[in-house]
Formats: C-alpha cells, structure tokens, sequence
C-alpha cells in the first residue's frame, strides 16, 4: 500500500521520539514511587506512622508544584534536549540520597528538593510532544508516553521489592538504602544520554527527508496559527484563563485519588498477609490493567475526536473502583477495585493532555501546561495525608479510599459540566503520496 507523506512521516517521529520518552519517564515515576515499596521496611526504620509518612511523602508535590511553571518557562526558552537532560540528572542524583534519611524531618526535606529537581519534566515533555505531534495524534502519544507511568508501578513494583529482600544489610545498609541507590543510577545515565539523542524541533530533525521535515512543520505552524486565532490566549491570560482553572481542578482530583491509592497500595496489600516479596508482584496487576486502558482509551478518543465524555468516563470507573475497594478492604476483591480504579486513573492520561493543546499554543502552552500539572499535582499533597489520616483514626483504609473517590467523582463532575472543548477546525488532512 503506498503510504501518504503523513504517514511516512508520522511514523518515522514516532518510532524515533515515543521510545526515549516511554523509557524516561519510566524512570522519573519509579523514582518517585518507589517510597511506596520503601515504606515497607523504611516507616518503622525512621520512625514513621502512616500520618508522618503520608505527610512526608507528600512532601515532593510542594517542590514540585513551585517549580513547575518556571522550569517549562526555562524550557521553552533553552530547549527540550539541555532542559530535560538537566532535570533528569539532578532528579537521580537526589533520589539515590533519600538513603541519607535519617528521620521524619530529612525524609520530607529530601522529597521537597526530589520535587524541585523534577519540576518541570512531565509538562515539559507534553510541551515537547506538541513541537512534534499534530492534534490528531496527540491522544495516543500522550499515551503512549505515559504508559510508562503504570508501567513504573507494575514492574518496578517486584524489581523494588526484590532490591529490599535481596540486598538487605549488604555493605551494612538497609535494603530500602540499596533500592534508592540502584534505581537513582540509571536516571542519571540517560539524563546524560538524553542530552545528545533529543532533538529540540522539527526544523533541526535531519533524521526526517526534506519533504517529511518540510510537510511536519508546516503542518503543525499552520495548526498553531489557527489555534492562536481562535482563542488568542497570552502568556499572562493562561494563568487564570477559566479553561485552564477547570483542567487543573479536574487533574487535582485525579491526581489526589491516584496517588493517596498508590502511595499505600502496597500497605494495603500486605494486609492480605503476603510476604514483602510476594506483594511486588501482586502489586502488578492493578498497573498492568491501568497500561491496557490508557493505550485503549487513547486510541478510541483519537479515532473518534471526542475528548470531554471519554475522560468522564474514565473519572466515573476510578470513583467506582475505590468505592468497591473500600466496601471489601482486607479481601481478594479490593484489588478488583483497586484495579478498575487505576484503569480509570490512566485511562484519563492520553485523552486529558490533548485538551490543552486544542486552545493554548507557543509561550502560553508552556505556562498553561505546567500550571494545570503543577496545581493538579497539589493533590499529591492531599491523598496519601488524607489516607494516612483515616487509617491511624480508625485502623482501617476504607474510610481513605472512600474520601479518594469522592476526589475522583468531582473530576467526573467538572469533565461533564465544563470541559467541552472543541477541536479547532483544521481543514482536510494531507494525503499527499510519500516520495
């Protein structure tokens, strides 16, 4: 079949972009999650209860949140390639030092500096993808992207576990010591990779034929222009635009209910009387559902162009899922629940991230991205507090997973009501034969 110069080239962007950022941010989530895993045998370490950690745990998204909206700034205005590999290397660097802990107090200063260090990579590598991908596409790279999220949890899940058993007391430092250490390194090797296989535009792709670069950057300045004069939204109005405001709300639920579940997931997991070893890898199986899903629904919301009702959907599936999970904590089922919960949760990723781009361009996307991340991201600083909370006031989870739904049924709520945008007619897609 003869391909069309979009298709050729398309498909050339993706095999040579999707890997890299698939297996960066791989590493940027197991970074930071890997202190669900750690708790395991850290908490009683450091002198942790479920409050204390929840509240240090969250800790990361107070750094993260004030960082985010400079870094994409830096960003936009250095380039993807110097930026990136920047955050990456100082992300591992701090990371492989929470085995420095000594306390409640340097455990929270080093997931507040850990937030600080990787402000920025997540919008930023939205942002990236906008340089690179036309709307049509983004839902499914954006998915395909963070697949790497669930991915993290599902896999790295035993890899983190294995690291705790296997390496405990080798050198005279506790396992939860070895994990950090032996997952930092990796980050700062490709951090240092990263630097020389990104390319920052389309403009300087040399991997791309004349005509491909040629079709790609026009078509996407083409789609920026009319973007641009559809909302004509500046660098300034993107930080209280009502559009913007109502994406972040909506990604703060999410976000307060995906992480106060994976935060504690393998604690409630462990209530099943598994051994630490055996709950790493049970822990898999809500995050490899959650990979399936984000890929699924990308894929239909791109096929059919509509937005707003499939991430209603997937909102609604969260909510139900933790109810359920709440209803019958402390059995086998609870993971049924946990499960379609976190299909909801990643179901939203793809579908969500291609709406800012239908009403925000240039400057203006790269504020508005991160700002939308960084205030969703708060929810970082109310889930796991919230669960720890509820589990030292009445000795269970179920009253923590019910509050998470209640988060992810207001993003339900605000996708339906208010999160209506339309795709900005663009014209007839090019069918141009490839050369």
């Amino acid at each position: 079949m003869l391909r069309t110069l979009e298709q050729q080239t398309m498909r050339k962007v993706y095999l040579r972009l999707l890997p890299v950022t698939i297996v960066m941010y791989f590493l940027c989530y197991l970074d930071r999650i890997n202190v669900g895993f750690a708790a395991l045998t850290m908490n009683k370490d450091l002198g942790l209860t479920a409050t204390t950690y929840g509240f240090a745990a969250g800790a990361f998204f107070w750094g993260y949140v004030l960082f985010e909206v400079p870094s994409n700034i830096v960003l936009e205005k250095v380039g993807a390639r110097l930026w990136i590999a920047r955050i990456m290397v100082t992300w591992g660097l701090i990371s492989g030092a929470t085995a420095l802990a000594t306390g409640p107090w340097s455990f929270a200063v080093l997931r507040f500096l850990l937030g600080v260090a990787e402000a920025g990579f997540y919008p930023g590598i939205i942002l990236y993808l906008t340089y690179w991908f036309p709307e049509q596409h983004r839902a499914r790279v954006n998915g395909g992207f963070t697949i790497a999220l669930p991915a993290a949890v599902a896999f790295g899940a035993p890899v983190s576990t294995t690291l705790l058993v296997v390496l405990d007391g080798v050198g005279g430092l506790a396992g939860w010591k070895w994990m950090y250490i032996c997952e930092a390194v990796p980050t700062v090797l490709i951090g240092v990779a990263v630097f020389f296989c990104l390319t920052d535009r389309p403009a300087k792709a040399h991997w791309l034929a004349d005509n491909e670069r040629a079709w790609l950057a026009q078509t996407l300045d083409a789609e920026r222009k009319r973007v641009s004069a559809e909302h004509q939204i500046s660098l300034w109005r993107a930080f209280w635009d009502p559009k913007v405001l109502l994406l972040a709300l909506n990604f703060f639920g999410i976000v307060t209910a995906s992480l106060g579940m994976l935060l504690f997931l393998p604690q409630i997991v462990k209530q099943l009387g598994l051994s630490t070893l055996q709950v790493g890898f049970v822990s898999m199986i809500p995050y490899l559902g959650g990979c399936v899903s984000m890929m699924g629904w990308a894929w239909i919301s791109d096929r059919t162009g509509e937005r707003r009702w499939n991430l209603f959907g997937a909102c609604l599936l969260s909510a139900g899922g933790l109810i359920f999970a709440g209803l019958t904590i402390g059995s086998p089922w609870a993971l049924v629940g946990m499960s379609l919960a976190a299909a909801g949760f990643y179901g939203t990723k793809g579908i969500f991230w291609a709406l800012p781009p239908r009403f925000l361009t240039g400057s203006a996307a790269a504020v508005g991205i991160a700002l939308i991340n960084s205030l969703g991201n708060l929810g970082g600083t109310v889930g796991p507090p919230v669960v720890g909370w509820a589990k030292d006031a009445t000795g269970s989870f179920a009253a923590g997973l019910y509050a998470l739904a209640a988060f992810a049924l207001l993003s339900a709520v605000v996708a339906a009501l208010w999160l209506d945008y339309p795709r900005v007619a663009m014209g007839k897609e090019s069918a141009v034969p490839a050369e």
